[in-house]
């Protein structure tokens, strides 16, 4: 199991990054949640298998929401995480 907690920063509120991140999330089978921040970033903690998670992480760089961009990711690996049933979107 890998769990990783990422910020993102770019163009990732307002355009559906959350939303479309949960759709990835459930269709690869990764728990965890997703969340805007006050600075306009937004926060991913996500467990899965070490490949699911890889893959994960590719698609949000590459941004899930089409009008959404990407311009960084600081990725932390966060074997601390509280586990999950599924992913959820909160804030």
């Amino acid at each position: 199991m890998k769990k990783v907690k990422m910020n993102v920063q770019g163009r990732v509120q307002g355009v559906g990054f959350r939303y479309m991140t949960k759709i990835v999330a459930d269709q690869l089978g990764v728990t965890g949640t997703v969340k805007n921040e006050e600075d306009g970033s937004v926060t991913i903690e996500a467990a899965g298998e070490e490949e699911t998670i890889d893959q994960f992480i590719k698609e949000v760089k590459q941004s899930p929401s089409p009008s959404g961009r990407v311009q960084y990711v600081d990725l932390q690996e966060h074997p601390m995480m509280e586990e999950r049933k599924k992913f959820d979107v909160i804030g």
